[in-house]
């Protein structure tokens, strides 16, 4: 459950040998619910498979007042906090990738901020990136978005992004093999 209550989602397992454990959890986050986004999106349900393909178990979920989530639109403020609970209940521990597409990606770059320091990510797929959007987070310096984050009017790369005392996650590649890569 979310901050405004219950949260619809859906779990793909990947098929793996008895007793083999998923590489990790990957949470996906859909498109502008205002815009008629849920997690059956196509881009969403894309994301999975890729992800269950290399091995991870996907988690998709509605954004609160989609489908059976309960609550109502906070434009991006209540959706990031159900995004983290999402996370705290099916991936408490372990590897995680975090994923979104359109306002999903805004959403899980807030979630991406907010767990940088407590938790390694895997991962970071970002699809369909608002860019103009990313930067206007308050200044919190022990975060990646604010590790050199251009003011919000400015152009907010993947660079900005990067903590100058860890490797960003991979967000151009989505990588299948065990060894890990980053973007270039």
């Amino acid at each position: 459950a979310g901050a405004a209550g219950l949260i619809e989602a859906l779990r793909d397992e990947p098929i793996r040998l008895p007793d083999a454990p998923a590489r990790g959890v990957a949470v996906i986050a859909h498109p502008h619910p205002l815009f008629g986004g849920t997690m059956d999106n196509k881009v969403v349900q894309t994301l999975a498979r890729a992800f269950v393909q290399c091995g991870w178990t996907a988690v998709r979920f509605n954004f609160r007042g989609v489908g059976a989530s309960v609550g109502a639109h906070d434009e991006g403020r209540g959706e990031a906090q159900d995004f983290l609970r999402v996370v705290e209940q099916v991936a408490p521990q372990g590897p995680i990738a975090l994923a979104g597409f359109s306002f999903g990606s805004f959403v899980a770059s807030h979630a991406l901020a907010d767990l940088w320091d407590a938790r390694t990510i895997e991962h970071a797929v970002l699809v369909g990136t608002a860019t103009s959007r990313c930067c206007g987070r308050a200044n919190r310096s022990s975060t990646p978005a604010a590790a050199g984050c251009a003011p919000p009017a400015a152009p907010c790369t993947a660079a900005s992004l990067a903590s100058p005392t860890r490797a960003r996650p991979s967000a151009a590649r989505f990588p299948c093999s065990s060894a890990r890569q980053t973007a270039p």
